[in-house]
């Protein structure tokens, strides 16, 4: 276990510890691949596997391969992320899925790049090898909320979704972890938005699930609720924008209710549609509210934002000194030839 200080400043001169973190439920048909694929290609790091209340052999199947097995009891994949995050001490951290649909010889190309780059986020972009890889309706619902949250929170993020993260040892300790489900990629994602974090990418091989692996994501629900803590963040990181263009259709729509009657009182003197007059004099006044409810919880926001900051500057970056390659940077040249 670290001491504190090491936790703050880092072990200068040695090499970074690494974990490779790999949430399952019911993954018995690919864990050990993905396990044996993973030790091949970054020998030195350390493979945990939590189990999510699994109803198959994969906890056993993972233990046999060679994984440091743990187990989750709360069910989805966010509150597996989350527990694995509060227990493991690492430099960087690799989070994959156990399906064996990510390639695991590009995880020393997105370590080293998050090593020599120092981001704190390196993400695979998926590229279908496989026609039954990648479906057409999960592609569509990826662009899509992507595109959502690079219009609301900037675009320096591509492939929100993917399940292929490296992080570094600051992300994780300053991510709050709030989600329960599959939306924790997008919890992630905007974490690292709103801190403005050095944030990277690597294109790799996304292929379609072995025979007897199926598929947890359901299109629809986990769009839906995806969908949801879009807004949800919207509301909590851009409280101002959010609330302000909640005030702004009220405005119009109190403008386009009172100014009829406005102008039906210049002419005749006499506020014949009374009920119309209060309606738009009160649906003014809630518009004006929510913009300054806004304010106030945007000052709320910027409060919540310099404290995770404050805990993201708490520990150092763990970077490899240009012109000295790491050995996973070692690794990955010699496998090229």
């Amino acid at each position: 276990m670290r001491t504190e200080e090491q936790n703050l400043t880092g072990r200068a001169g040695s090499a970074p510890e690494i974990a490779i973190l790999i949430p399952c439920y019911n993954e018995s048909p690919t864990i050990a691949k993905v396990v044996k694929d993973f030790r091949r290609a970054l020998p030195e790091a350390s493979i945990y596997v939590y189990d999510n209340n699994s109803q198959d052999d994969t906890a056993s199947t993972a233990a046999e391969a060679g994984a440091v097995v743990r187990r989750e009891d709360m069910q989805g994949k966010g509150n597996v992320v989350r527990r694995m995050f509060r227990d493991i001490e690492v430099d960087f951290y690799i989070l994959v899925d156990g399906d064996d649909t990510y390639d695991a010889e590009i995880a020393s190309q997105m370590l080293r790049l998050a090593m020599e780059e120092a981001c704190d986020l390196v993400n695979c972009i998926r590229r279908g090898t496989e026609q039954e890889a990648y479906r057409r309706g999960h592609r569509f619902g990826n662009q899509m909320l992507t595109g959502m949250v690079r219009y609301i929170f900037g675009n320096r993020v591509q492939d929100m979704l993917s399940g292929y993260k490296v992080l570094s040892r600051r992300f994780v300790k300053s991510f709050p972890a709030l989600s329960g489900g599959f939306d924790i990629e997008t919890e992630l994602t905007v974490h690292a938005l709103e801190l403005s974090m050095p944030v990277a990418h690597v294109e790799g091989g996304y292929r379609g699930r072995s025979e007897g692996s199926e598929s947890k994501l359901h299109t629809y629900r986990d769009g839906l609720r995806i969908l949801w803590l879009i807004g949800i963040l919207f509301k909590h990181e851009r409280p101002l924008q959010f609330f302000s263009w909640i005030g702004l259709v009220l405005m119009l729509i109190s403008l386009a209710l009172g100014i009829p009657v406005v102008l039906q009182f210049l002419q005749t003197g006499l506020v014949i549609r009374l009920p119309t007059a209060v309606l738009a004099m009160g649906i003014m006044l809630v518009a004006f509210l929510s913009i300054v409810t806004g304010l106030i919880l945007d000052t709320v926001t910027r409060g919540r934002r310099e404290a995770k900051m404050l805990t993201y500057l708490r520990y150092s970056a763990c970077q490899a000194p240009l012109g000295r390659k790491s050995h996973a940077a070692a690794s990955t040249d010699k496998s090229a030839s």
